[in-house]
């Protein structure tokens, strides 16, 4: 996608109508599904801690038995997340977003038989964003029919196929609670601090780029748009070094790239912050411990929602940045709408860690 083709759906009013349906504007705790692991008992009480705090119907949580590890196999996944899931879905049509709960797997390996050079291991969040379709190709990703760069083009799947998906999980119980609790804080008292962009290059200018200059000056464009709306203070660097130790006070919001699986810990997260890091293999685990991947390092520090992916997943299948945090920071659509926008491919790599309810409430 050219950079300049999606500043065009910058503008609220004209995109968020043609993005869901007069009923769909606002996700309703009524419209998400709950699903834990009755392997796992931390996973149960967690999700009835959550479905409490956001008053999500007692019916609308699913119960599968599987493997608490974190990664399961394709087979497992076939025999016992679907069916489960998909009979639920099937009675119940009014749910919109899936919230997948602490003791589930968080990635599938390919199945036993994929050719030598099929990549598909994927995200678990990933490929139940398309549970509700019977069948579709494995082989490597599919395009996000609700991504905006893909407006006007005919994709293999429909909207209909699709349901938003994300996941409240982390290295141990104690991290899930707080990142409920801090979010629904932010959204009664607002979320305070500052954002925080991280490119790596100056800003090109007025030409088209692709790839990693794509990424890049997606977050000079995002730091340009949160500057000009007043909402937040905004520090961009755009220097070769990320930001150092220290040097990322009352972070609110963030995104940069690149580290790979070195988390440079520069960042006070405020209660309710948001924000990931552009790089192959940063939701590859949120549980070892000794791990230095982004996503689990930026939980473990107090970080309230962050996206990564669990394997190399090309830099075109991140999130874009400035449409990702544009719709966020407005305050219209939830983190799961923001998230579902942006994201370019589905039945891949990436994961969104976070409340799908979590609307985002910036006090200048």
């Amino acid at each position: 996608m050219k950079f300049k083709t999606y500043l065009r759906y910058a503008f609220f009013t004209l995109l968020i109508p043609c993005i869901f349906s007069v009923h769909a504007l606002a996700l309703d705790p009524e419209e998400v599904a709950v699903i834990a692991n009755k392997k796992v008992k931390n996973s149960v009480l967690l999700a009835n801690y959550y479905m409490g705090k956001r008053r999500i119907p007692e019916k609308n949580l699913i119960l599968l038995s599987m493997t608490d590890t974190e990664t399961c196999e394709r087979e497992e996944y076939e025999s016992k997340a679907i069916p489960p899931v998909r009979k639920f879905l099937d009675k119940n049509k009014n749910i919109r977003a899936l919230v997948i709960m602490f003791g589930l797997p968080l990635r599938i390996s390919p199945p036993r038989n994929s050719p030598e050079k099929t990549d598909k291991t994927a995200s678990f969040d990933s490929e139940l964003m398309l549970v509700k379709k019977k069948t579709y190709n494995l082989n490597m990703w599919l395009p996000n029919p609700y991504y905006l760069g893909f407006k006007n083009q005919k994709t293999s799947l429909f909207r209909s196929d699709v349901i938003m998906t994300s996941r409240l999980d982390g290295a141990d119980t104690a991290t899930v609670k707080r990142i409920i609790n801090d979010s629904m804080e932010a959204e009664k008292n607002g979320l305070k601090g500052k954002a925080y962009f991280d490119a790596r290059w100056i800003e090109p200018g007025k030409i088209e780029v692709s790839g990693y200059a794509f990424y890049d000056k997606s977050l000079h464009e995002t730091a340009r748009i949160l500057s000009e709306s007043k909402i937040i203070p905004v520090i961009l660097n755009d220097g070769p070094e990320l930001f150092q130790k220290g040097e990322s006070p009352d972070t609110a919001l963030y995104c940069g790239w690149y580290s790979l699986a070195q988390y440079v810990d520069a960042f006070t997260w405020q209660k309710g912050s948001v924000g990931y890091h552009i790089a192959s293999a940063e939701c590859t685990t949120l549980k070892k411990e000794d791990s230095q991947v982004w996503c689990k390092k930026m939980l473990d520090n107090g970080i309230a929602a962050t996206i990564g992916p669990v394997g190399e997943p090309y830099v075109q299948a991140f999130p874009v940045p400035a449409l990702f945090f544009s719709f966020l920071a407005e305050g219209y659509l939830t983190l799961a709408e923001s998230y579902l926008v942006s994201l370019p491919y589905l039945s891949w790599k990436m994961v969104l860690v976070g409340d799908p309810l979590y609307r985002l409430n910036l006090k200048p």
